[in-house]
């Protein structure tokens, strides 16, 4: 299987960009890059996760966000939560909102972070199965409980927007 290089930008402590790597590099030596969480609602305000694929390289089987990538070398946030929206969810929208930045630290695996929101979708989405094999709306107090009880089902970003207040605050 031949491996596919995504190159990213390394970016420095005020978010500006310093050079393009591959991602596996910047991951090896933990420099600050850049990434989007999309978290989609329904109309009753639950959060969509997905449960990732259980062949994935990282938090194989675990419950994670809506949607999340790294932006690409020369692609704009915004084009990088609507390229894997699309990729992940089937979901092709210009409804995105952007609710908030969060900075590079250790706990964000060094990756700046834009938070965008979309809400009021009808269905459950048609997952990318190469991703997640399968998915769940689920309302706050449900993922409380998700997150007390079983919080190493999880993908650390999840329990990281959670512990924050993030994942609700915004619906």
């Amino acid at each position: 299987m031949k491996k596919k290089f995504v190159q990213i930008e390394v970016v420095d402590r005020n978010n500006r960009p310093l050079t393009s790597m591959d991602i596996q590099e910047v991951h090896r030596q933990s420099l600050r890059h850049r990434s989007v969480i999309i978290l989609v609602y329904d109309n009753e305000g639950k959060l969509f996760l997905q449960k990732r694929n259980p062949r994935q390289k990282l938090y194989a089987g675990r419950w994670d966000v809506s949607a999340n990538a790294h932006v690409r070398t020369g692609e704009s946030n915004e084009k990088a939560a609507l390229r894997e929206l699309e990729h992940e969810l089937g979901i092709r929208s210009t409804g995105l909102k952007l609710i908030e930045e969060i900075e590079a630290s250790s706990e964000t695996g060094y990756e700046f972070i834009s938070l965008y929101v979309l809400d009021k979708l009808n269905t459950i989405p048609e997952m990318n199965k190469d991703e997640a094999d399968s998915g769940y709306f689920y309302s706050e107090s449900e993922l409380d409980w998700l997150i007390r009880e079983y919080r190493e089902l999880l993908v650390p970003s999840l329990v990281f927007l959670h512990d924050r207040s993030l994942l609700f605050k915004f619906k």
